[in-house]
């Protein structure tokens, strides 16, 4: 998490400044659920976690199902990803990366709030771990880039399905 946090506030300081007080001032007061909060943490969302505008109907619906019951988010997480706050926010797996025996892709967009630095162990660590940067793309490659996601993902599980079907 800590990787997480860094590449975060990296990402986070090339924001417009306005945005970066918005942002800073409603942390210290707590007032993480204020609209100019809310607006702030768009801008974000918009260039590091999907730049599809407007979101897809799947994005909205699962950030809606998330703030109706954001308990577990909230509390292993915090109120988004760059102000992490809950349990997890000194949580690392990175000393067992090793111990991965499956084959692994490691999957990013260009402009991932998920920067290299935060993914990048994975693909050195995961023995034989392969990694695919989707240009142009952000957090929800999936969304973004639904073909390319697709036939990248397809290509790595038949390459190494046991039971190929033809």
């Amino acid at each position: 998490m800590q990787l997480w946090v860094d590449g975060a506030a990296e990402l986070r300081s090339r924001l417009p400044e306005d945005v970066q007080d918005a942002l800073t001032r409603h942390e210290a007061a707590g007032t993480t659920e204020d609209p100019e909060y809310l607006a702030a943490t768009q801008v974000f969302y918009e260039r590091h976690v999907c730049r599809v505008v407007p979101m897809p109907a799947d994005f909205i619906a699962s950030e809606e199902q998330m703030e109706a019951e954001p308990t577990v988010y909230h509390t292993m997480n915090g109120p988004n990803e760059f102000h992490v706050i809950g349990s997890l926010r000194d949580w690392s797996v990175v000393d067992r990366l090793d111990q991965v025996d499956v084959p692994t892709l490691v999957v990013a967009g260009e402009h991932d709030e998920a920067t290299p630095a935060t993914w990048q162990p994975f693909v050195e660590r995961i023995p034989g771990a392969r990694q695919h940067v989707f240009p142009g793309a952000s957090h929800c490659t999936h969304l973004e880039q639904p073909e390319e996601f697709r036939r990248v993902i397809g290509a790595f599980l038949a390459e190494h399905d046991a039971h190929p079907t033809d």
